[in-house]
């Protein structure tokens, strides 16, 4: 079985110089293709199960399917859920099985974040699961607004929950369709050099894939989450399923056509991440 924490496949990337990849899983599909694809790069993959995802599979279901898979998988898998927003929701998540869970407090202010995201590092630590936490809020592309990570308030948040990772605001956007932007790396550098904690890119899919590599092999960033970029590979595969014969209606047969794909773009992104 290859099932892990997230503590487990962060804490040597640190080390080593590499960067995990938090891939957002929407469906089975998508899920058998980013095995596929950590299998043929020899990497360890996070299998995320975010907000849509969970709306649309409960949380005990999404569970063992992630369970299934990393017990077939020749590399490590962790089963992490992302942007938790409650104790329940993360207990939940520990219930079903997952080895990692992120809480979401970044809206919230300071003092509060931290208190419940270390009341949530306890109770995650105490089942031998990792915790998340994020410090600085970010945004979505088209809506709400980042909150860049401040320093010291990073430093108080890394010492005070006890969090094995820690995603920061830094330039990052979810949702973000296109590469045009890039990170803070001032910031960047600002805050690790006040924390050891692995630190968490979200909305990875907008970051320019040469800024990737060099964070992934240059700086305290061990864990980017990837979701729009595969989506949209997802998107475009279907849709040349769906298009190429409109008298098919199997959706079996349709979905199949959309692994290669997905697995080709897969290998991509985790190619990225890989050491010097």
């Amino acid at each position: 079985m290859s099932l892990v924490t997230l503590k487990d496949v962060l804490q040597p990337a640190l080390q080593h110089g590499h960067a995990v990849a938090g891939l957002v899983t929407l469906g089975w599909e998508d899920m058998r293709a980013y095995i596929a694809a950590a299998e043929a790069e020899n990497c360890p993959v996070i299998l995320q199960a975010g907000p849509s995802c969970r709306a649309h599979t409960p949380l005990p279901i999404l569970g063992k399917m992630f369970r299934h898979l990393a017990q077939g998988a020749l590399v490590p898998v962790v089963a992490h859920l992302d942007h938790g927003y409650t104790v329940d929701e993360c207990r939940e998540a520990i219930d079903s099985g997952f080895t990692s869970v992120m809480f979401d407090g970044s809206r919230k202010p300071l003092a509060e974040n931290i208190a419940e995201t270390r009341a949530i590092v306890e109770m995650a630590h105490a089942a031998g699961v990792s915790c998340e936490g994020e410090i600085g809020f970010v945004g979505y592309s088209g809506g709400e607004n980042s909150a860049g990570t401040d320093p010291t308030e990073a430093a108080q948040f890394a010492a005070e929950t006890g969090v094995d990772a820690m995603a920061i605001s830094v330039g990052n956007v979810h949702l973000q369709q296109d590469k045009e932007g890039g990170l803070d790396e001032p910031r960047i550098r600002a805050i690790e050099a006040v924390t050891e904690v692995p630190l968490v890119i979200h909305g990875g899919s907008g970051v320019p894939m040469a800024q990737r590599t060099a964070l992934a092999r240059g700086s305290k960033i061990c864990k980017f989450n990837i979701g729009t970029e595969l989506r949209m590979a997802f998107g475009a595969a279907l849709r040349t399923a769906v298009n190429a014969d409109p008298d098919r209606f199997d959706r079996v047969t349709i979905l199949s056509e959309t692994h290669d794909p997905v697995v080709a773009a897969t290998r991509r992104v985790l190619a990225g991440f890989k050491g010097a």
